[in-house]
């Protein structure tokens, strides 16, 4: 057996055993089909099937990805079909129709398409009957059925508008009694409180710190310096902070037995997208243990908007705090987004969601 194969680009390639190739990583044609793969060059070595017929391995470092309409059946003779347009059209298997972005008109139906251009490929059935390929990127989408009664065109969240209509006021009431159920809480014990932060991102500091009761009283209202930022030139631009306005500042660290206290004698700490807030508060406690006793305290506000939102008010598309004052018809108490006028308002806002969260339950 020669040892060398010469090419017809003129590359003269060895003979390997199947062993050999495979200490190499190389791969066969066959192998590179199945992983939809295509040589870029010629094959790197041969060897000899017991049929005389020649194996070829190739380098996986040299292959591309084969194009979609070659990923099945690539060696396949080609047919094609005239249509009475003049097109031609190309026979192609099920799999690589589907490959394409191709289904026959049944198939588009049943995915609530309509076809209107004639069809782009066709294959064989097995009793000799030809099944049509249309390209569904060409095809129209047809209005979906409510998921609930089946029969109407689907207004929104998949309903019909008679449905969708009986589903928000089912929620709309469950959600008007969680907001005007009798919580008893007491003022003086449920904390609103809002972080302004040089970045989003948990490596960020907090350089500003509000914390409010319920009866407005300013608990704590401080700039705070970072240890490590020196500089936040995107946040900077939403809050006003400079790192000049923080240099003289308190740490952190020096706030943190002063923040602990004052949140010890909470019994809720409430802030307006409190996931933020928290995941950079939580750092002033050293144990997993206090943290999630801290986060069993919290609530969200935007959640509780966000609700409110899609049972009262569902053409409504944001939901920032700016959004809800406005929603609420609340006005704003010093500038926006800075942590105080943040904290004043998010108090407002929570007070109008739930009017009696701070009433005891009448006697019955």
């Amino acid at each position: 057996m020669e040892n060398t194969m010469k090419l017809k680009s003129g590359a003269t390639i060895p003979h390997l055993t199947r062993a050999q190739a495979d200490k190499k990583n190389y791969l066969t044609r066959g192998v590179l089909t199945q992983m939809h793969l295509m040589p870029s060059g010629d094959p790197a070595a041969f060897d000899v099937a017991e049929d005389g017929s020649i194996v070829y391995y190739f380098d996986p470092g040299k292959v591309v990805e084969a194009p979609p309409e070659q990923w099945y059946f690539p060696r396949a003779r080609k047919e094609e079909r005239a249509l009475d347009s003049g097109s031609v059209i190309e026979r192609m298997s099920i799999k690589r129709a589907a490959s394409c972005g191709y289904y026959t008109k049944e198939r588009l139906a049943q995915m609530h398409y309509e076809t209107i251009e004639e069809p782009v490929a066709f294959t064989i059935k097995g009793d000799g009957t030809t099944l049509y390929f249309y390209d569904k990127r060409t095809a129209i989408r047809l209005p979906l059925a409510c998921v609930k009664c089946g029969k109407d065109v689907r207004y929104r969240k998949k309903l019909c508008r008679a449905c969708y209509e009986e589903d928000l006021a089912i929620r709309r009431a469950e959600g008007d009694e969680h907001r005007g159920a009798y919580y008893g809480m007491k003022r003086e014990r449920v904390l609103f409180f809002d972080l302004e932060l040089t970045g989003v991102y948990d490596h960020d500091e907090i350089i500003s710190i509000s914390i409010t009761d319920a009866t407005g009283k300013i608990i704590m209202d401080t700039l705070v310096k970072p240890a490590h930022k020196k500089k936040w030139r995107n946040t900077e631009k939403i809050h006003g902070i400079t790192p000049a306005m923080v240099q003289d500042a308190p740490l952190l660290d020096d706030l943190i037995p002063e923040i602990k206290e004052i949140f010890a004698n909470a019994d809720n700490l409430i802030a307006y997208g409190v996931s933020t807030d928290y995941s950079h508060i939580k750092y002033i406690y050293e144990t997993l243990a206090e943290r999630d006793a801290l986060k069993e305290k919290t609530r969200c506000c935007a959640n509780e908007f966000v609700r409110y939102a899609h049972e009262h008010l569902p053409e409504l598309s944001h939901a920032s705090l700016t959004d809800a004052m406005a929603a609420l018809d609340i006005e704003w108490d010093g500038v926006a987004h800075t942590s105080i006028a943040d904290t004043i308002g998010c108090m407002k806002v929570w007070e109008k969601l739930f009017p009696n969260y701070y009433t005891e339950a009448p006697e019955v």
